[in-house]
C-alpha cells in the first residue's frame, strides 16, 4: 500500500539543530551534528508514526538515504493536539549539509500517509554568511 501526502497544516514537523562539537574531528572530516525534532499533531485523528525516510546532503552534494521503521526505536502514536519529541543525529564529511525526508504515517482507519520533513540546514556554527 502506499502512503499519500496529507497536507502539511495537519501534521506540523519542527526541526531544531545543533553542531556537537565534542563529537566531532574535522582534522578527519568528521562533523556531527543533532536535530531535535517536534512532531505535532493538529489533526482530529491519532496518528502513528510508522517509519522515516531521509535524504542527507553534505556539502560536497552526496547524497546519502537513510530509512527505517519508527525515530529512536519508537513507532509513537500521536493523540490529536499532541506532540512527540525525539533528538537524533548525523555525521557529515563536510561543514555544511542538509537533511529532508517523510514520516509515514497511519490513522486508527490503517489508511497510511506521508508527512513531508521539509529540508533543513546542517552548519558549524558561522559556517554560512
Amino acid at each position: 500500500m502506499s502512503a499519500q501526502p496529507l497536507q502539511t497544516d495537519q501534521i506540523n514537523i519542527e526541526v531544531e539543530t545543533r553542531y556537537l562539537d565534542n563529537q566531532s574531528d574535522p582534522d578527519n572530516q568528521r562533523y556531527v551534528f543533532a536535530y531535535h525534532i517536534t512532531i505535532s499533531n493538529q489533526s482530529e485523528e491519532s496518528v502513528k508514526l510508522l517509519s522515516r525516510y531521509w535524504r542527507i546532503t553534505d556539502g560536497d552534494q552526496h547524497e546519502q538515504e537513510v530509512q527505517g521503521q519508527g525515530v529512536i526505536g519508537e513507532q509513537p502514536d500521536i493523540a490529536p493536539g499532541e506532540s512527540f519529541s525525539y533528538t537524533s543525529g548525523t555525521v557529515l564529511p563536510s561543514e555544511v549539509g542538509m537533511m529532508e525526508g517523510h514520516y509515514v504515517m497511519q490513522k486508527p482507519s490503517g489508511e497510511q500517509f506521508q508527512t513531508p520533513i521539509n529540508a533543513f540546514t546542517l552548519a558549524l556554527p558561522h559556517a554560512l554568511h
